[in-house]
């Protein structure tokens, strides 16, 4: 009998016409086999791996993020230029960053009111907008 975890992250590579080797499947189910969102970094991912017992390089892990997000399954949203989160989310939606503990968490989606964005330059189209709130606690 297959676990419900194992499913899910079968089920959810499948969506994307992935094929689920032993790494993509370890990362889908450290990702989305508990059925919730995450916010990770390749960094944080790769430890969960290790914590978990699972033998996957960070090399690995970076790659398979990369296939992930090049696959529509999860975005990866860059704060400060030099750091990704990949976030399962794929709703649209804004982050708060937290800079104390350098974390990304989804905002409320309601509260955010985009007016009017400017025009893309000829020969472009807007592809997407990303927005991210930091956050410095008081």
């Amino acid at each position: 009998m297959i676990d419900i975890e194992t499913q899910r992250s079968a089920e959810w590579l499948a969506g994307a016409g992935l094929r689920p080797t032993r790494q993509r499947m370890t990362l889908a189910s450290l990702l989305v086999g508990d059925g919730q969102d995450r916010h990770v970094t390749a960094e944080s991912l790769f430890d969960a791996a290790s914590n978990a017992d699972e033998k996957v390089s960070l090399a690995t892990v970076y790659n398979t993020l990369r296939a992930f997000c090049d696959a529509g399954l999860m975005r990866e949203i860059t704060v400060d230029g030099s750091k990704s989160y990949f976030d399962t989310n794929m709703t649209d939606h804004p982050h708060f960053y937290w800079e104390d503990t350098a974390q990304l968490t989804d905002a409320p989606s309601e509260q955010l009111e985009i007016r009017r964005l400017p025009k893309a330059p000829a020969g472009a189209e807007i592809a997407s907008v990303d927005v991210v709130i930091r956050l410095r606690r008081t």
